[in-house]
């Protein structure tokens, strides 16, 4: 089962721009969660300040009581073992094939022998689906493959914890579509606590248990993925609509006087109702039941009082019989 990541105050800068301030979260074990957010907003340097590979001014990130912010470097390397991290290119080495890549975690880390590495790699390949390709060189093959052996990397050592960053980046809709899939597919046979950070739309609405965006220095929200799914916030509201009115410009956030100029022009409503939140993704036919999910379900029914009116009734609508059943 997954670990539980606690994220409290957390505050980044470089220099004199601060990047975003006082951020807490809890990444529920087992659980997939979604971080979004505009270009710019810091949620690759989130991803890198929760595996300690940066170092925030202020606040905690707690993994099995390890802090991976104040404490040792030897505890935070040996925390470190828990993650799998996938990277927006798969950073893959060019000079070796795709079995070599994925072995280099296992032959770096661990003193396993070759047969025991092989068969390790090789069941990862066959769940990432690229059986008949493990020769081939990074720069042999798409993108989408390369996203793939980034993704089997990430999984050689039994991560408890998956860090995605985008990894929709440079990919079509179709194949977008897959990953989300797989993605699902993988919590469901490791049960592994995912974090994916993106600003695709279509992974955003299909894949996450749990949904948070950064905006203007700051955590919008992080919660159940039906109350970002539904919010009137302004700013949550253009993102989801893909629209060019609202808080958000072209580099960052719009000043006072720009928004009031846009709100004197004859517009689109930015609100016209309730938004319809898609079903979430079922694992694929023959996949265990997802056990994050499961938890999921039952965490999320105890907090129904603290939640707004629209999320609880897109929540409702998740679990009846009609939606699905056990839709997560």
């Amino acid at each position: 089962m997954g670990i539980e990541v606690v994220v409290e105050g957390l505050t980044k800068s470089f220099g004199k721009q601060n990047i975003w301030q006082d951020v807490s979260l809890t990444l529920p074990a087992g659980e997939v969660s979604v971080m979004l957010g505009p270009s710019g907003t810091g949620k690759t340097v989130f991803l890198k300040s929760i595996i300690g590979l940066l170092k925030p001014e202020q606040g905690r990130v707690l993994i099995n009581g390890v802090d991976m912010v104040n404490s040792s470097e030897r505890d935070i390397m040996e925390t470190r073992k828990l993650f799998g991290l996938m990277f927006q290119d798969g950073a893959l080495f060019g000079s070796m094939s795709l079995f070599d890549n994925i072995a280099f975690p296992l032959r770096e880390h661990t003193r396993k022998k070759e047969s025991e590495i092989r068969r390790i790699v090789m069941e990862r390949i066959d769940v990432v689906g690229l059986l008949g390709a493990e020769g081939k060189l990074p720069g042999e093959i798409s993108g989408g493959m390369r996203k793939r052996a980034g993704l089997a990397r990430a999984l050689v050592l039994d991560p408890q914890i998956i860090l995605c960053d985008e990894p929709d980046s440079g990919l079509d809709p179709v194949r977008t579509a897959y990953l989300s899939q797989l993605l699902i597919d993988l919590n469901a046979q490791i049960d592994a606590t995912m974090l994916i950070v993106t600003h695709n739309l279509d992974i955003a609405a299909t894949v996450p248990d749990n949904m948070g965006m950064l905006f203007c220095r700051n955590l919008v929200t992080f919660g159940p993925r039906e109350v970002l799914l539904t919010s009137d916030t302004p700013v949550v509201s253009q993102f989801l609509a893909g629209r060019r009115e609202g808080p958000i410009g072209m580099s960052e956030e719009k000043d006072a006087a720009t928004l009031a100029a846009e709100q004197l022009v004859d517009t689109a409503p930015l609100h016209t109702g309730p938004r319809t939140v898609v079903p979430q993704l079922e694992p694929s036919p023959g996949m265990p039941v997802r056990q994050g999910a499961l938890r999921r379900r039952e965490r999320v029914m105890s907090m129904m009082g603290q939640l707004p009116e629209a999320a609880r009734t897109a929540i409702l609508d998740s679990y009846t019989p009609a939606a699905g059943g056990a839709r997560a």
